[in-house]
């Protein structure tokens, strides 16, 4: 088992944190912004901006590196290419998004709505972002 390209990692993770930031750009603007627009008020809390946007997009990079290295640390087991990309996406998904969104909505913080809109919406960007990493990862 040989060790893994952090360099690839770094580089394959800032792709697919690209990936996801234009993903999440477009979902949280256009497809749901009204719907959180609307649930952020009923919440009586302010609408997102500034800074919480940094930290998103921070967070969309460290993902999209946490879902590489997961790809590089897998692939000796699954082998390379898309398939072990999907295995690894598709864990950041479970962790990241399905986990944290269901419990969002038991919550009330998420209209379930806007979950039947967002998860699908997150497992395709996730796997897609994992793909173009994978892609660039090298070992």
């Amino acid at each position: 088992m040989g060790k893994i390209n952090m360099v690839r990692v770094i580089l394959g993770g800032l792709a697919a944190g690209v990936v996801l930031n234009i993903s999440e750009t477009i979902l949280n603007t256009v497809v749901l912004g009204a719907d959180m627009a609307t649930q952020l008020t009923k919440m009586g809390l302010p609408q997102v901006g500034g800074s919480a946007i940094g930290v998103f997009v921070t967070l969309c990079f460290l993902l999209g590196i946490a879902i590489v290295w997961l790809y590089a640390a897998v692939r000796p087991r699954f082998g390379p290419g898309p398939k072990t990309a999907c295995i690894a996406g598709g864990a950041a998904w479970f962790f990241a998004y399905l986990y944290g969104g269901v419990g969002a909505v038991v919550m009330g913080f998420v209209s379930s709505h806007a979950a039947m809109i967002s998860l699908p919406w997150g497992l395709a960007e996730v796997l897609i972002a994992a793909n173009v990493g994978a892609y660039l990862y090298k070992e």
